[in-house]
Formats: C-alpha cells, sequence, structure tokens
C-alpha cells in the first residue's frame, strides 16, 4: 500500500535524502550535485510503498522576474516516479498537493519540462510559456533559449503575459 508524506527538507533524514538521489538519478540517467541541490530547501512530496521510495517532487521558492514586477515563484523540481510503477496516479498525488502550496504561497507557479513529462502538467491546468525565457546570471539577463517551449507556469495571483519574457534567478546546474 502507498503513503504519500510531505516533510520540508529539514525534516528529511540521511537516508531519505539518499534515497531522492537514487531515485532521480534512475529517472533521469543520472543528476549533478547541483543539479540535485536545487531540490533541496523546500517542500518534498514523497510517495512511499511501505519503506521504499517510489516517488518524490518538491516546490522551492525562486524569483522570476515579468512584466516590471519581480515574483515569487513556487518551482517544481524533481518530480520522479520509479519506472515500474508510472502511469499509476503517483505524479498526480504529488503535484496535488504542491500545487496547494503553490496556490497559497506564491505568486505563480512554474517548472521546466521534458516532452514526456508535459504531458501530466498541461492534463493539471499548467501552462506552456510561450514567450522568450531568459535568466539573471552574474553577467546580467542572458537568454536562455533551450528553455523556450519546456517551460510551463500556474498562474495564481500575477498577471501573466504568456507571450512575455520570463526572467529566472540564476542558480547551478539547469537553469529552468
Amino acid at each position: 500500500m502507498t503513503e504519500l508524506r510531505t516533510a520540508h527538507t529539514a525534516d528529511l533524514d540521511a537516508a531519505t535524502r539518499t534515497a531522492i538521489r537514487a531515485l532521480m538519478d534512475a529517472a533521469f540517467g543520472g543528476v549533478s550535485d547541483d543539479t540535485f541541490d536545487n531540490v533541496l530547501g523546500g517542500i518534498h512530496a514523497l510517495v512511499l510503498d511501505g519503506a521504499e521510495l517510489i516517488g518524490h517532487a518538491s516546490v522551492v521558492q525562486r524569483r522570476m522576474l515579468h512584466g516590471g514586477r519581480t515574483l515569487r515563484a513556487g518551482y517544481i523540481e524533481g518530480v520522479a516516479v520509479r519506472a515500474d510503477r508510472r502511469r499509476q496516479g503517483h505524479g498526480d498525488s504529488m503535484m496535488s498537493v504542491l500545487e496547494r502550496i503553490v496556490r497559497s504561497g506564491y505568486h505563480l507557479g512554474a517548472l521546466g519540462a521534458s516532452a514526456d513529462g508535459s504531458r501530466l502538467y498541461t492534463a493539471r491546468g499548467w501552462q506552456l510559456w510561450r514567450g522568450p525565457t531568459s535568466a539573471l546570471t552574474p553577467d546580467g539577463i542572458r537568454r536562455t533559449a533551450e528553455a523556450d517551449g519546456a517551460v510551463y507556469v500556474l498562474p495564481v495571483s500575477a498577471p501573466l503575459d504568456l507571450d512575455g519574457e520570463l526572467i529566472c534567478a540564476w542558480r547551478p546546474a539547469a537553469l529552468w
């Protein structure tokens, strides 16, 4: 029987962090230390089958610039389900919990999605960002054209022009 739990990064023990990293490595063909670090610092949704982790997703706070405003974004990270347990509703369950957090505490939700993953998000009401994406880097604002067409948002309280520019704050590893 599966169980969905939520926990802040501060409440994850070393074994759980190791299990999250192993699940992400398996799901994404390996992740860098910086990429793993990006999933930490927020709230995690964990799907457990007994003591075994079979699903993970987290929401972390990031700053976005759009339409002349700085926005607080609940950014979804590290969405992964063990290969043999996919298409059983675990992604939906994790997203439902994290979307409640996004809607309660942020101006918008945002995430970068693969073509396969985008089906989950669009079915849940996430919208493709159609405009250009950029990042506020140590060297100024730089276009992230490689992310165009892969960024999705969940509008909450900020007015969004999906055809306008969306700029994320700098971080190591994948910017989106």
